[in-house]
């Protein structure tokens, strides 16, 4: 399925700085789950791969999944701030919990794990653990990094994995790699998003 690339306004003029871009906390849920379900998100973006991935994450937006969470990502929520106290000694990224929105767009949003300023430039940071060992970079991950250097103004972002075997860590330390940005993508992921926005928009007439 080919979808037409839009036109974005942020390659057209220089983006504000992000930190004139905050929404809300995640230290505050309540507003930062408000925010967060007005908009859309890089983990909203990670799962949009076609036209009918729209519909199931616009349906969920809707009527909300009755997910609260299980012993993996409660896991993930315990090993985090270790992880990114890691990130922060090793690579000088620090840790955020900071939701932001793009440019021009405040219904497009993201919350990286960590954001620094070096000059004019944005760097992210982002945590995952997981219980399998990975040979390339999950693709779903890929597109909620994309999304979130769209929402930043980032052109590079630290993916910082640790595995673990029955909630232990596998490693000393977790394994990480730069992923760059791909505008050629993030052309793809706002075309699905503004879809998304759409089919909500819809059913709450």
């Amino acid at each position: 399925m080919s979808f037409v690339q839009p036109t974005l306004s942020l390659w057209d003029e220089p983006a504000p700085d992000h930190t004139q871009r905050i929404v809300a906390s995640s230290e505050n849920r309540v507003a930062w789950l408000r925010a967060r379900s007005q908009g859309v998100t890089a983990t909203d973006v990670a799962r949009l791969s076609s036209a009918r991935a729209v519909a199931a994450v616009a349906y969920e937006k809707l009527n909300g999944t009755g997910f609260g969470g299980n012993a993996y990502t409660d896991h993930g929520r315990a090993r985090e701030p270790e992880i990114a106290r890691w990130v922060q000694e090793t690579h000088g990224i620090a840790p955020s919990t900071t939701l932001f929105h793009a440019h021009g767009e405040p219904l497009h949003l993201a919350t990286p794990d960590g954001v620094t300023a070096r000059g004019t430039t944005v760097v992210l940071s982002e945590i995952k653990t997981t219980s399998r060992l990975w040979k390339s970079v999950p693709r779903s991950y890929l597109r909620q990094i994309w999304w979130q250097q769209y929402v930043l103004g980032a052109d590079r972002t630290l993916l910082v994995w640790e595995q673990h075997s029955d909630f232990v860590p596998v490693n000393g330390d977790p394994v990480c790699r730069w992923i760059e940005r791909d505008d050629n993508e993030i052309h793809v992921l706002v075309g699905l998003a503004n879809r998304l926005l759409e089919t909500i928009s819809s059913g709450r007439r």
